[in-house]
C-alpha cells in the first residue's frame, strides 16, 4: 500500500521537556488537598478541552488559592520554555517533505503545550490533531478519524509513529492505519512495530 502520511505523536517523539512540573496534574493534587476527589478521567477532561489551568480548575468545579494558580502558571512557564527538539527531527521531517509525503501531529496534551511545540518544529506540519481540538484523546477511534479527515486520507495511507505502544502502534493499526512504536531507550531491543530511531520511519513508506 502507498503511505501519503506519516502522523507523529509530539512529546517523547519530536520533542520532550527537560524541566518537567507537570502543573496540570499540580492542579489535581492540589483540588484533590482542597477537598475535591480525584477522578479516573480527569487527564482526559483536560486534555480533550481548550483549557488553561484557571479553566480547568472551574470545570473539575473546584477552588484553588491565588497564590498557587499564579505559581501554578509560572511552573506551566517554566516547563514550555525547556521543551527542546530532538536531533534526528529535521532530517526525518525534512526527507519526508522532499518525498511529497504529507506530516501531521496527532498528540494527548493540553491546548497550552500546542503553539510551542509549532513554534520549535523545523518544518511546520500539514495538520495537527490536538486531542483539545479534538474532542477526544488516543487511542479513542474519534481522534484517528479527525486526523484522515484533516490530512484527506484513508486510514490505510496513513503511518502513525509514537513512544506509547497503544496510542501510537495498536490502537492506530485496529482502526486501520500503520503503527510503530519508538523506543527512544538507549538499550532497546528491535522488535516487530518497534524503531529505535525516527528515521528508520523512512524505511517503512513503501
Amino acid at each position: 500500500m502507498t503511505i501519503k502520511a506519516v502522523a507523529f505523536d509530539v512529546f517523547g517523539t519530536l520533542v520532550r521537556i527537560e524541566r518537567p512540573t507537570r502543573p496540570f496534574r499540580q492542579l489535581v493534587r492540589a483540588l484533590h488537598e482542597a477537598g475535591r476527589p480525584r477522578q479516573a478521567d480527569d487527564g482526559v477532561r483536560v486534555m480533550s478541552s481548550v483549557l488553561n489551568l484557571r479553566q480547568a480548575a472551574e470545570l473539575f468545579g473546584g477552588v484553588v488559592a491565588e497564590h498557587t494558580r499564579l505559581a501554578l502558571e509560572a511552573d506551566l512557564i517554566e516547563e514550555l520554555r525547556s521543551i527542546t527538539v530532538f536531533d534526528d527531527v529535521a532530517p526525518t521531517l525534512g526527507a519526508l517533505r522532499d518525498r511529497g509525503i504529507k506530516i501531521a501531529l496527532c498528540s494527548n496534551l493540553a491546548a497550552p503545550y500546542g503553539p510551542p511545540v509549532l513554534d520549535l518544529l523545523p518544518i511546520k506540519p500539514d495538520f495537527c490533531a490536538w486531542s483539545y481540538e479534538a474532542g477526544a484523546v488516543k487511542p479513542q477511534d474519534a481522534i484517528y478519524r479527525y486526523l484522515c479527515a484533516g490530512i484527506d486520507c484513508r486510514p490505510d495511507e496513513v503511518l502513525m509513529i509514537g513512544d506509547t505502544p497503544e496510542a501510537d502502534m495498536l490502537g492506530p493499526r485496529r482502526f486501520g492505519m500503520q503503527g510503530f512504536h519508538l523506543d527512544r531507550r538507549p538499550h532497546a531491543s528491535g522488535a516487530e512495530g518497534r524503531l529505535l530511531s525516527l528515521v528508520q520511519v523512512l524505511d517503512h513508506l513503501g
